[in-house]
């Protein structure tokens, strides 16, 4: 199929009569979803809106995100506090490694079969690095890597506290330092992620397949409940014209803008749920002299009172086959859901009799939190770039520009009935008939997506997967759905099928 062929084939299917699914949002949410579906169930007729006017503009874009493939390995927040006997409880960085596996896999498969191409574009080799400095977290960071390489998905961890060694590293962090003892854990094998460019080639291969429509510019205003699944209302926004469709499953991967659909479906499992937005920004260097210095994701010691996705991080990204290096994310306050689609209502719109008192509570009893949004939000650059002298002792301001990222809308929800509280994870919403999903939250949502969207199809589409067939095919997808890799006699599992995504992915680094 020529270009131009191609280009009109995917004009003609921007809409699909009687679709079997609808995709809310263009994000790696619904990206995976979709091709899985597809790939699954080659005759499932699904249709995708998108309200920006691009693929992936909103939370996917890599801009918008740090890009980690989030793994375990360097993100401190995923193991915080030490043990009273001093040692550090590691079992959630086990566990969204191999969820991250599994995404790994499914891409892999998706380049291997020719759904997508030019791995490059969406993910590359990048060694994971966390890196901490006083005596107090040097123990801590000695003690998680003890935890850490015992387990064979980080068995080729290594740790140092030794300056020559972690110049040899990521010769920024050490350059220009004072005496303050340091120390670091290094994995080669971490990745760099462009989720937006994976997002854009998913649905694209997604246009080429019988059955698939894809709109862009298109809003869904209205989500209604039929006998037989869901009657979806949606604007044009080019020519202001209605669109009208169903289908007997919808999923809401929008962002920030999936708790306003959510609590415009109406099921009773979406009472009580609310949206705490936070925007973000970068520092950003492109400066080649300096780019070509740091090739490494570097996570480091949260702020006190910071969300996790406002870890400091001095990060290599490959966007659009260039280097750059960012800091941050440095939180902002806003009341968009979305960063470029959102609106100043949004937050205050969201609200409603089933949520406030879980709203009002967050506010009450998280105080420091709001305290610490307000104060990043009247930082200057000057001391912007302080805290990047905690990484990069020798930063100069001319060096580095400021950038806004993406707005993460943190899910709120009742426990037991009781206090909000703020989620810094994933929430996948449903109704009793599984006939709707939502995804709420934040990281590690984009690294993890082929996990939660396995998820999805297990819960609400079971049928999907009950042939032999199916399961077979979804055994070709994801080598390791149906099986854990963590037990210490899946270890030699572990290491073939992590090899073949290497070999798929092109990220093999010698």
């Amino acid at each position: 199929m020529t270009l131009l062929s191609l280009y009109f084939f995917s004009l003609t299917l921007m809409y699909i009569d009687d679709p079997d699914v609808i995709l809310i949002g263009s994000g790696v949410m619904s990206a995976n979803l979709g091709a899985m579906l597809k790939r699954l169930r080659p005759e499932l007729k699904i249709q995708l809106f998108e309200v920006s006017e691009d693929l992936a503009q909103e939370s996917s874009n890599a801009w918008n995100n740090a890009g980690t493939g989030h793994a375990g390995i360097c993100e401190l927040s995923y193991t915080p506090n030490r043990n009273p006997d001093g040692s550090v409880d590691v079992s959630n960085a086990i566990s969204i490694f191999e969820q991250f596996e599994q995404s790994r896999q499914f891409w892999g498969y998706a380049v291997a079969e020719g759904m997508i191409d030019s791995p490059h574009e969406f993910i590359n080799p990048v060694p994971h690095i966390s890196f901490v400095h006083g005596q107090a977290q040097v123990d801590f960071l000695k003690a998680r890597y003890d935890a850490m390489s015992s387990h064979h998905f980080f068995s080729e961890m290594e740790f140092s506290t030794d300056r020559d060694t972690i110049r040899q590293w990521a010769p920024l962090l050490v350059n220009g330092r004072d005496s303050t003892p340091i120390a670091a854990t290094r994995m080669l094998s971490g990745t760099d992620v462009n989720f937006g460019s994976l997002s854009r080639k998913l649905i694209q291969w997604m246009q080429t397949q019988p059955g698939c429509g894809v709109a862009t510019h298109h809003r869904v205003n209205g989500l209604r409940r039929t006998s037989s699944g869901w009657d979806v209302s949606v604007r044009d926004l080019s020519s202001g014209k209605p669109v009208k469709t169903s289908a007997k499953f919808v999923f809401i991967g929008a962002g920030g803008g999936s708790l306003s659909l959510l609590q415009k479906s109406g099921i009773p499992e979406s009472k009580g749920f609310g949206g705490f937005p936070i925007g973000g920004q970068w520092l950003v260097c492109d400066d080649p002299a300096i780019v070509a210095q740091h090739q490494a994701k570097v996570y480091g010691q949260a702020q006190d009172e910071a969300p996790t996705m406002a870890v400091p991080h001095l990060d290599t990204r490959v966007i659009d086959g260039k280097k750059a290096i960012l800091f941050g994310p440095f939180a902002a306050w806003t009341t968009r859901f979305l960063k470029d689609q959102g609106h100043i209502t949004d937050l205050p719109f969201s609200i409603r009799p089933d949520n406030i008192a879980s709203l009002l509570k967050v506010g009450a009893y998280n105080l420091p939190l709001v305290k610490y949004l307000v104060q990043q939000g009247l930082q200057s650059m000057g001391s912007r770039m302080k805290l990047l002298r905690t990484f990069y002792p020798e930063a100069k301001t001319n060096d580095w520009r400021l950038m806004d990222a993406g707005i993460r809308v943190q899910a709120i929800k009742r426990e037991d009935g009781e206090a909000g509280i703020v989620h810094y994870g994933t929430e996948i919403v449903t109704d009793k008939d599984n006939t709707i999903a939502a995804l709420l939250g934040a990281s590690p949502g984009a690294s993890v997506s082929v996990s939660l969207m396995l998820q999805v199809i297990q819960n609400c589409l079971p049928h999907l997967l009950e042939t032999p067939q199916a399961a077979s095919t979804m055994k070709q997808l994801i080598p390791s759905y149906d099986e854990s890799l963590q037990s210490p006699s899946a270890a030699e599992r572990f290491e073939h099928i992590h090899a073949i995504s290497d070999h798929q992915l092109q990220l093999q680094t010698d």
